[in-house]
């Protein structure tokens, strides 16, 4: 959506009249603060940028023993529905229902004793995305930057013409938008780029025509009426730099005002947004439901340019109905997981794409008798036992890291919280976890309190 706002005056999320907001998406691919993200982007002299990220996030909590970590000698009533098979690592057995992410965990990293031990979806979302306990139930607001929005934040754009940040169809999490995957007080500026909000949440099983981004529809024709709305929204990007200039908040725009309008307009981002372009052979490998397709954007996107993508499998929440619930999903990352980290090798860029597979937490390893009016097993909230999955980006693959007891219920072998995970990633990426960033109070706030990596995995 490419919107530009000129009714009423009432402050948009950035605090600016909406008289005077530019809006692409979730308050600003083309505002203000894009042209300050870039005017930071200019002046920074940051780490390296060849890595990107790909987070594909389970939102609900998908069981550790139906995926990662399953437990093929457990009682019936812990095992659950499936068997473990064997993979192309000796001694790395995953879901029988992962037979195709089986032949690649020789690039794969397994992390099977995350845990943060709370079971509230917000307070575990918040954690899992940003490092910290922050938000909860009772609280929702977040409290802290997500790690995308860090990554935007300190690195900036890594190709001219396309965002930093992407959510795919939108960035979401806990029915949030963009939730815990936003930018908190690093400001809006920072938040991801939805590129499909109007179609977005869609399901594992979801079998409407998939739309193409509005976005592109809207650049694409290039009609006289569209060349008029192209002239038009500069001389509006004009008035508004006037506008700004009145107020103080920036000394000049004139430079960024372009880089804003080449990223909405240009062939780099226009091209990496038509799926249309894949061949049906690459399209079919990773599905044609929205996880595939939007698993393949996501390689296309980073391919082109952006520097963290997320990926939006929902979903997961299955307190009745475990068989049924995790059995039309799991399939589906199956099937994404492999076709990206098949895609990523064959066109040589698996060192430099991160690959993160994750949810805010697991599922209670004693199946449950359902729900009221649903009594049918399932699993509970649980983020006693999280289980994760990283890949690409230099990681050493081919191994597990940490364990979790007979059952699946608590680590019994290297310990390890949300932060070190995500400590880890941002040391791939040459970001320091010690960076500080002023809060909503002004007070410097590090990106992480718990910065120790896992070494097993650099």
């Amino acid at each position: 959506m490419l919107r530009i706002s000129r009714g009423d005056a009432r402050s948009n999320c950035a605090g600016h009249s909406r008289r005077t907001a530019l809006k692409v998406g979730a308050c600003g691919l083309l505002n203000l603060s894009l042209a300050d993200l870039l005017r930071h982007r200019a002046q920074a002299q940051g780490p390296s940028r060849d890595k990107s990220v790909i987070l594909l996030w389970l939102d609900g909590g998908p069981s550790q023993l139906e995926s990662y970590d399953p437990k093929p000698e457990a009682p019936a009533e812990y095992r659950g529905p499936w068997t473990a098979i064997s993979s192309k690592v000796p001694g790395i057995h995953l879901t029988e229902k992962f037979p195709l992410q089986a032949a690649h965990t020789d690039k794969m990293a397994i992390v099977r004793s995350l845990h943060h031990n709370n079971g509230d979806h917000f307070a575990a979302a918040h954690w899992m995305l940003t490092g910290k306990y922050g938000s909860t139930a009772a609280s929702k607001d977040s409290k802290f930057p997500s790690i995308g929005s860090y990554v935007s934040r300190i690195r900036g754009p890594v190709t001219g013409g396309m965002p930093t940040y992407v959510g795919l169809p939108a960035a979401e999490s806990v029915y949030i938008y963009p939730g815990y995957q936003g930018a908190a007080y690093l400001g809006p500026a920072y938040n991801p780029f939805d590129v499909q909000p109007q179609q977005k949440y869609l399901s594992a099983t979801y079998s409407a025509p998939i739309k193409p981004p509005t976005l592109l529809s809207s650049i694409k024709d290039d009609s006289t009426d569209r060349t008029s709305d192209r002239v038009h929204l500069l001389s509006r990007l004009d008035t508004v730099r006037r506008e700004i200039d009145r107020t103080g908040m920036m000394e000049s725009m004139d430079e960024f005002q372009q880089q804003a309008v080449d990223m909405v307009l240009s062939g780099k981002a226009r091209d990496a947004l038509d799926i249309e372009q894949e061949d049906a052979t690459t399209r079919n490998r990773y599905g044609r439901g929205p996880w595939g397709h939007y698993t393949l954007m996501a390689r296309r996107l980073v391919e082109a340019g952006v520097g963290f993508v997320t990926v939006d499998m929902p979903h997961w929440d299955n307190h009745s109905r475990i068989e049924k619930g995790h059995g039309d999903k799991i399939p589906k990352v199956d099937q994404a997981v492999s076709a990206l980290l098949t895609d990523l090798t064959d066109r040589g860029l698996l060192d430099d794409v991160i690959v993160l597979v994750m949810g805010e937490f697991g599922r209670t390893p004693r199946l449950n008798n359902g729900q009221p009016g649903i009594p049918i097993p399932g699993r509970d909230h649980w983020g006693n036992a999280i289980s994760a999955m990283i890949a690409g980006g230099g990681i050493r693959g081919g191994q597990v890291v940490g364990a979790t007891n007979d059952k699946a219920e608590h680590p019994i072998e290297r310990p390890l919280e949300p932060a070190n995970l995500l400590a880890t990633v941002y040391h791939l990426l040459g970001i320091d976890p010690a960076m500080t960033f002023p809060n909503h109070a002004g007070r410097p706030i590090a990106i992480l309190d718990e910065r120790e990596i896992i070494r097993e995995l650099v």
